[in-house]
């Protein structure tokens, strides 16, 4: 029997809460669900989650602090945020700290859902299939980069994209050395071109840029105001 997706869900607004645990359990979900920040890392812990949906504004630690302490250990396993928060720079604060993905309140209950198990599905995105993992396995500068599981390889060390991340370096590289303009960029990736998304290929640019500082001839390199290009 296969068994159920686990979610640690934090969430001090009860009502709220409670709404999101029974419609996740409804749809197959096992649920944590913690109302104190200072709960939510204890639980990482001992109950090893498939994926964390943590409130941003929380009693004792925030949302940000909690993904910030997972992702010292921990780089894999998806972090989704909600927050009533909507400026520009909680965004980024936000993907800075290690989130997938975030969501704005108040959001409708089947978007959440769907987000979940998008992030699910790319976390684990064909890992049963390992006679096709090297189909997608190209080579940038001294990297080799598996398209379909996210694997970043530079000298035997294997580091586990996000899905986001890997989004955004597959549409880099098959589109390597032609200028791609941030309209089209943002259309392929996010499926729309707005301020937040515009920012989030930002920050997505600069941690990719990171991933690749061990190899210099690598080059993210962005025309400002049109467009960013891959070159090695």
């Amino acid at each position: 029997m296969k068994q159920a997706p686990k979610v640690v869900l934090v969430e001090d607004e009860a009502s709220l809460g409670l709404i999101i645990k029974d419609s996740l359990e409804t749809r197959g979900f096992e649920v944590i669900y913690i109302t104190e920040g200072n709960l939510a890392y204890p639980a990482y812990l001992t109950e090893k989650p498939d994926i964390l949906v943590l409130d941003v504004m929380l009693p004792n630690i925030n949302g940000f602090m909690i993904a910030e302490k997972i992702r010292l250990e921990d780089k894999h396993t998806p972090i989704l945020f909600l927050t009533a928060r909507t400026m520009p720079q909680d965004l980024l604060n936000g993907y800075m700290a290690g989130g997938n993905d975030y969501l704005k309140k108040p959001f409708d209950m089947e978007e959440l859902i769907v987000r979940i198990k998008v992030l699910l599905n790319q976390n684990r995105l064909l890992e049963n299939e390992p006679s096709k993992t090297n189909l997608a396995t190209v080579a940038i500068g001294k990297y080799s980069y598996d398209m379909m599981r996210g694997f970043l390889v530079y000298q035997g060390v294997i580091r586990k994209l996000t899905g986001r991340e890997s989004d955004v370096l597959k549409t880099l590289y098959q589109n390597k050395s032609r200028l791609l303009a941030r309209k089209e960029f943002l259309l392929q990736v996010w499926g729309d071109d707005d301020f937040f998304s515009s920012r989030s290929l930002d920050v997505f640019i600069t941690k990719l840029r990171r991933h690749f500082k061990d190899d210099p001839t690598i080059q993210i390199i962005n025309h400002r105001g049109f467009g960013y290009k891959l070159i090695f």
